[in-house]
């Protein structure tokens, strides 16, 4: 959908909403851009270490969101009374070895610049010796769509090669275009996820699962992909192996795999082009695959960070309205070349800002003349990068009951750029929270709009995805497309040159010339849906929301 259309309600459904308080002046001005910039200058400094779980960094950045927090006037969010959630989790650091034989010739990859591989399993060693090469196609099976990338081929034990995202079939009717009838057309589904083709991979018994990377659908570059595999690797703590990744999850480049297809006499892009039809079956590779993984392991006890402002409502100050954003980074890589700031993934953006923000929301809470009559839980969650595991172990070890959560808002990168004439409302579609994010925006002047990429996959990358699969209505917003007195293609150059150039690279770090100002309008939207929430409107999924099901469930 064009990025300049507005995502209509009726006004019956608008008229439909019970009436609410209309936030105060004093409450909205209190977001600040000034403190924003505080908050993710220090956050974002060589000081915290790139925020990573389990590291010195991580301590600071605990200590700094607490006392951030108390300063406010907030409470301890944890019911024993302290300001933390422990999340335990497995830390492992991956030295990898992968060579492939087709053809009776051997050939070696290089880590990590040719692919990157990892395990979460239990055992600090893992190897996967002779195993066979098979491409799935993009490795999906969706009943609902009539799709089966595996077509009942046993894939025990072996090597799954695979595309990135889901399929991207031609409209029958406009070839230029995406079917709208599958995989929602442009906009990503969650087999595109990396996550899925993990967990599927899994389920089916095979031994490793690698992603062919390219950049235009992935949207990031191969050093994104670098980066995170060179990184230590996290997983929640268990007594068993990881049940939604098989032994050897990993990522190949793209002219790497083109290079082991050729070497089995199959072209890549005729591969390709059979595997967006239904018809497509498993192909062999005529090959094996041998992976050697030594892992430094440790256990870490990290954390979500917890807050709360209590409600005024005798009863209702028992249901809860959730802020999240998550604190962690890529902390330190000390085989990058140059000074110490050199090696540091600063993360100011993502997620300084975020964090920033939370911060923002409190104070405009806490300006309001009287509590919200439900309570304000605000969780800065960890290991985000990893795997959104802080928020998947909230979600499944909730400090308060999830039957009475009745909404989650994820903040995850604030806009830096400028004001926008809309704001993008990424899980648009799926709850009737949408109506007011429609209304706020309008009070503003401006529209609410669909997601301007929905291509990316926003929705299955960031934690609000854990709280929807709980079944907690939840709301992710961006702000990347039609900014204000500027260019048309402005949006493009400066999103663009982010994920290009600072997306999860040493380069995102604090600058001076950011204008947050448009930022401050999008938290101040936050803030007034969350107030609406907090006093009294309840936020159900929409029927036709592939999370109602579990929104139903979380009700009984």
């Amino acid at each position: 959908m064009s990025s300049i259309r507005p995502l209509l309600f009726s006004a019956l459904a608008l008229s439909a909403l019970p009436a609410a308080a209309q936030a105060p002046a004093k409450a909205l001005n209190a977001v600040s851009a000034q403190d924003l910039l505080a908050h993710i200058k220090t956050l974002a400094s060589d000081e915290f270490e790139g925020r990573g779980p389990g590291t010195a960094g991580e301590d600071k950045t605990v200590a700094y969101i607490e006392q951030e927090f108390r300063k406010l006037g907030l409470k301890p969010g944890n019911p024993d009374g302290s300001w933390v959630q422990k999340v335990p989790m497995r830390g492992l650091k991956p030295a990898p070895s992968f060579s492939y034989t087709i053809g009776g010739r051997k050939i070696a990859l290089n880590f990590p610049d040719d692919y990157v591989a990892h395990s979460t399993s239990q055992p600090s060693t893992v190897d996967v010796k002779n195993s066979e090469i098979v491409f799935v196609g993009y490795g999906v099976q969706a009943p609902e769509y009539g799709w089966d990338d595996y077509k009942g081929v046993d894939v025990r034990g072996k090597t799954i090669l695979m595309l990135i995202n889901d399929p991207a079939i031609p409209d029958p009717n406009n070839p230029a275009e995406l079917d709208p009838k599958m995989f929602k057309g442009k906009a990503m589904t969650y087999y595109g996820r990396w996550t899925y083709k993990y967990e599927i991979a899994a389920k089916l018994g095979a031994a490793a699962a690698i992603i062919i990377h390219e950049t235009k659908p992935a949207a990031y570059p191969w050093d994104v992909v670098r980066s995170g595999g060179v990184a230590e690797n996290f997983g929640l703590m268990r007594s068993g192996d990881d049940p939604d990744a098989p032994a050897i999850p990993g990522w190949i480049q793209l002219d790497k795999a083109k290079a082991m297809m050729a070497a089995a006499g199959y072209d890549f892009d005729t591969l390709k082009k059979q595997a967006l039809t239904k018809e497509f079956r498993p192909v062999s590779l005529k090959g094996t695959a041998d992976f050697h993984i030594e892992n430094i392991a440790r256990n870490v006890n990290s954390n979500n960070v917890v807050a709360k402002i209590e409600g005024s409502d005798p009863r209702l100050k028992n249901e809860y309205v959730i802020y999240s954003a998550h604190w962690d980074h890529l902390g330190v890589d000390e085989k990058l070349p140059g000074e110490r700031s050199k090696q540091i993934y600063h993360g100011a953006l993502d997620n300084a800002s975020g964090i920033a923000a939370l911060m923002e929301l409190a104070k405009a809470y806490k300006a309001l003349p009287k509590a919200p009559k439900r309570s304000i839980l605000f969780i800065a969650t960890t290991a985000e990068e990893k795997g959104l595991l802080g928020a998947k172990y909230y979600a499944s070890h909730p400090l308060y009951p999830l039957k009475k959560t009745v909404a989650n808002i994820n903040i995850d990168g604030i806009n830096a750029w400028g004001k926008t004439a809309q704001i993008e409302n990424v899980t648009s579609g799926h709850s009737d929270i949408d109506a007011l994010v429609e209304k706020y925006a309008k009070a503003q002047g401006r529209l609410m709009e669909t997601d301007s990429r929905p291509e990316l996959g926003s929705f299955y990358r960031a934690d609000q995805l854990e709280f929807a699969r709980a079944g907690v209505p939840v709301l992710y917003t961006k702000a990347r497309s039609r900014y204000v007195n500027k260019p048309e293609n402005y949006a493009h150059e400066v999103v663009d040159s982010y994920v290009a150039h600072d997306y999860h690279q040493v380069s995102d770090t604090f600058r001076n010339d950011w204008d947050f100002s448009g930022g401050v309008q999008d938290i101040q939207v936050l803030f007034q849906v969350g107030l609406d929430i907090a006093q009294g409107v309840t936020p159900a999924w929409n029927a036709g929301s592939e999370f109602k099901a579990a929104g139903d469930q979380r009700l009984k």
